[in-house]
């Protein structure tokens, strides 16, 4: 009989901020290790299908970036893309961790790179769903959106547009070619979590910092050709704001990284786990 996957939530306290994770309990202690970065407007919780399908054989980790989840940062707390990195890099410390696959999705990427190219000898191999580093992956909407600043006429109201409950819930929706497929407690949770207090001043501070990643693309892609990590590439490629052709671009810089296109949009998890999960078992097994 298949032993059962388990998973233990904890917290662990970094540069002053409380940061919750799920971590997986594999059967084995010398189990491939993957950290898994996650997107906006959600938090950990979006892996759960990953986890419940992993978890007994690898050890999966999944901090909250501070903003998200259950992650408790303090009042005060600047947002940006370069501190929600430098805390991903002591959480790695803190855990111990010297060598992992890295999953990374929409804001986990531009989060993931950054310690990447800090760190290369930490990763083992690349993970990418619908998380961009290529201008030709940016979508018509998305550069509307990213071109927003605060001081902007409208700047405010635009990015705050993205908060709502139904800009949210059309994030999992949009692109799908059958909605009813996608449950809708993804989009409940990260609107519940949104809803706390001080919760869209920081997920808009990440909105209008976005455009640090934007100028940023060059640098990484260089990163990847230097350094060419085993790459999968996950991607749905109906994503209204992180097109198909982004996905094909890695391979630009990766030409044999293995690309797999899926009829969904940007929270391909949730309705192609049962597809995404042995892709990522194989990677795992073979690149640690």
């Amino acid at each position: 009989m298949t032993a059962p996957a388990r998973t233990a939530h904890r917290h662990v306290d970094v540069e002053g901020v409380r940061v919750f994770y799920r971590e997986s309990l594999p059967d084995r202690a010398d189990a491939p290790v993957l950290l898994l970065l996650h997107g906006f407007p959600s938090a950990s919780h979006q892996y759960r299908g990953l986890f419940d399908r992993l978890a007994a054989r690898y050890r999966l980790i999944a901090p909250d970036h501070p903003g998200s989840g259950h992650t408790e940062a303090p009042a005060g707390y600047t947002y940006t893309f370069d501190r929600l990195a430098d805390l991903t890099e002591s959480f790695v410390r803190a855990l111990g961790l010297t060598r992992f696959a890295l999953y990374v999705f929409d804001f986990g990427a531009p989060v993931g790179f950054r310690v990447a190219e800090r760190n290369p000898e930490w990763i083992a191999g690349l993970i990418v769903q619908n998380g961009n580093a290529y201008a030709d992956g940016l979508s018509d909407a998305a550069v509307e959106l990213l071109a927003q600043r605060p001081d902007m006429p409208g700047g405010e109201e635009r990015v705050r547009a993205e908060l709502t409950l139904d800009a949210v819930r059309a994030q999992y929706v949009t692109g799908v070619p059958d909605p009813a497929l996608v449950a809708p407690d993804g989009w409940t949770l990260d609107h519940h979590f949104l809803e706390q207090p001080g919760r869209r001043d920081a997920q808009a501070a990440l909105l209008f910092d976005y455009h640090t990643n934007v100028e940023s693309y060059d640098r990484w892609q260089a990163w990847l050709r230097k350094h060419t990590p085993p790459a999968l590439i996950v991607w749905g490629e109906h994503d209204p704001f992180f097109t198909g052709a982004g996905a094909r671009a890695y391979l630009r810089d990766l030409p044999d990284a293995e690309l797999h296109l899926f009829d969904t949009g940007h929270f391909a998890l949730e309705t192609h786990v049962a597809e995404i999960a042995p892709l990522v078992a194989a990677f795992l097994d073979r690149t640690q």
